[in-house]
């Protein structure tokens, strides 16, 4: 089954109709059909009419008790970073904080195992802080298609793209994650290798399987063997992972000539397990990441990677939130451009 079949089969499952269900159904923002609802005047008498005859004719009634929640809202932003070990959140986490700290919302940051369910933990923490709206900063497309229809607050999915869902309160921010790893593969296959390893996020990770299969595309169209079962290591996002899967790697005797890892973090802790077994950076085994974390600037050699526009990133993410919060604009689907750092860690051969 699909991800949008199993989303459908879901959907037919409810029985009560939701604030989302009639802004889809009058094509209206939640947030302006919630202030139609509510009778809050910064709503046009057109979309209030609108709005109150479609509820009319579907027999909804407002939750009272969901209103009395709403109206016990305090001004709080709720961040729900999902990955302890991945640095790009970190550096994201602390940009949304000094956006956020001259206006008036509060901000609460709620970090989870990239393992767990953001989605549910979002729905959880709902019930206790009550936020206005939320950033995810990760996330995973069926968790999304499984239970985001329970959550009515605005939200921007960051680093994920969520185009493809259908939520009328879901934004997104995010990189092209396929282009970026078919970049920085093209970079290592410009300079003569061939013998490639590739250091990679579990299956279920919706960034890591973009950047693989840019990865696999940009070695396909230049006739490159890939071995899945052998080349390829999939760990979570961390210094450790990546140090512990480049040891798996060197002890199959491969060959190889260059490791990619589809994260800077995985990359860094690579960097440090080929020094240990007498690798050199980049004279034995050329290495390259993705996110561009300034870390990696610092690194001896410094790091080549593709980097993600972090402050752009959060800046855009922000401005979304606020303004659905704000004015109840629509979702807002947004892809910001990368840069190939070259870096000193790869080199020609």
């Amino acid at each position: 089954m699909s991800f949008m079949d199993e989303y459908n089969a879901l959907r037919k499952k409810r029985k009560n109709m939701t604030i989302k269900d009639l802004a889809a159904k009058t094509g209206y923002a939640v947030g302006t059909v919630s202030r139609a609802l509510n009778n809050h005047p910064n709503v046009s008498e057109k979309a209030r009419a609108k709005i109150l005859k479609a509820a009319g004719e579907c027999g909804f009634q407002l939750n009272v008790n969901a209103k009395q929640l709403k109206q016990q809202h305090s001004t709080t932003i709720l961040v729900v970073v999902k990955g302890i070990g991945n640095e790009l959140f970190g550096e994201l986490v602390e940009t949304i904080q000094n956006l956020i700290a001259p206006t008036r919302y509060q901000l609460v940051v709620d970090y989870m195992d990239e393992d767990n369910n953001e989605v549910s933990r979002a729905i959880s923490l709902i019930r206790e802080k009550k936020p206005l709206g939320i950033l995810f900063l990760g996330g995973n497309t069926l968790h999304f298609l499984r239970d985001f229809d329970k959550i009515e607050v605005p939200c921007v999915l960051v680093t994920n793209d969520a185009a493809g869902l259908p939520f009328s309160n879901l934004s997104s921010v995010t990189t092209d994650d396929r282009q970026a790893g078919y970049a920085a593969m093209e970079r290592l296959i410009s300079q003569g290798h061939r013998h490639i390893a590739i250091i990679g996020g579990v299956k279920d990770s919706d960034i890591s399987c973009l950047r693989f299969e840019g990865c696999l595309q940009a070695m396909k169209r230049q006739g490159l063997d890939f071995d899945p079962e052998l080349d390829y290591e999939a760990v979570r996002f961390s210094y450790r992972d990546g140090y512990d899967a480049t040891l798996r790697l060197l002890s199959r005797n491969r060959g190889y000539t260059a490791i990619f890892a589809l994260a800077d973090v995985m990359a860094i802790g690579s960097v440090r397990a080929l020094w240990e077994q007498g690798k050199r950076v980049p004279q034995d085994v050329s290495v390259i990441g993705v996110d561009g974390l300034n870390l990696g600037s610092y690194l001896t050699p410094r790091l080549s990677t593709v980097r993600q526009d972090a402050p752009e990133i959060a800046r855009r993410s922000v401005e979304i939130l606020l303004s659905a919060l704000e004015t109840g604009a629509s979702p807002v689907h947004e892809q910001i451009s990368f840069e190939l750092l070259p870096g000193e860690s790869v080199r020609k051969v």
